[in-house]
């Protein structure tokens, strides 16, 4: 494996990025903002679920924000480059098929690295967080590799949608699954008909994960998530495959 030709088309798909105001700008604010208002000024030091308000949100915020950063990397920067024959361009190109792919999951997690790390400063500056060094270790490495699904769900999306609407369709799809697996207010407090949905969205589980690290999760085992979010990864890269051969057929013929 040419690893060069993946790190290098994995630095410039990040500095593309954090070049794009209407990426980078709402995949990192967002999250710290819904944070600060709902995290912090509202909830702060009140209990919920073993822990604070403001612990117990800064986990299922950091989810929404790595979550948002994987599905808009890849469900929105996929269509319009492919949109724009950038894609096809880069088959002409001597670079490894899946060096775009790589790039593309690296940019994810590391903007998710970058949300988690603004929203634990926020929170322990602020919001009166105190976790100890070794479950803030555990809930960041949860989140970053529980960006896979979502970049799965992404490509999915990339293959089917349109470059101009594709910032329409993934906001469709993740909003009302951020709120119905309870990532913007702990999901017991939620109406019944929502939490009956909970579980067979992926976010709830990636959200479950991350409050298992810091001791508030509903208690059921790791595994079945893992699970679960594996299965959706698979979905997800099946739905890809087929968007990537029907380009295929539609190019070459």
């Amino acid at each position: 494996m040419n690893t060069r030709a993946y790190a290098l088309e994995a630095r410039y798909e990040f500095l593309k990025q954090v070049r794009m105001p209407a990426y980078a700008i709402p995949s990192i604010t967002f999250p710290v903002m819904f944070y600060l208002l709902f995290g912090v000024m509202f909830g702060g030091g009140r209990p919920a679920a073993g822990t604070t308000v403001a612990t117990y949100l800064l986990a299922t915020y950091a989810a929404f924000g790595v979550i948002g950063a994987a599905l808009f990397g890849f469900g929105v920067g996929v269509a319009i480059e492919r949109g724009q024959g950038w894609m096809t361009l880069k088959r002409a190109t001597p670079m490894p098929p899946f060096a775009y792919f790589f790039a593309k999951v690296v940019m994810a997690m590391t903007f998710g690295a970058i949300i988690i790390l603004l929203l634990v400063g926020v929170g322990t500056a602020l919001g009166g967080v105190r976790l100890p060094v070794s479950q803030l270790l555990a809930l960041t490495v949860t989140l970053i590799a529980g960006a896979i699904p979502f970049c799965a769900l992404g490509l999915a999306i990339g293959y089917f949608a349109g470059p101009n609407s594709s910032v329409a369709i993934v906001n469709l799809i993740f909003m009302p699954m951020a709120f119905a697996s309870g990532l913007w207010i702990p999901v017991e407090m939620l109406p019944p008909v929502v939490r009956s949905i909970s579980p067979f969205l992926p976010p709830y589980h990636l959200a479950q994960l991350a409050l298992g690290t810091i001791g508030s999760g509903v208690g059921a085992p790791a595994w079945t998530h893992v699970v679960t979010l594996a299965g959706f990864t698979s979905l997800g890269l099946g739905f890809a495959g087929m968007g990537y051969r029907r380009d295929e057929d539609k190019t070459w013929g």
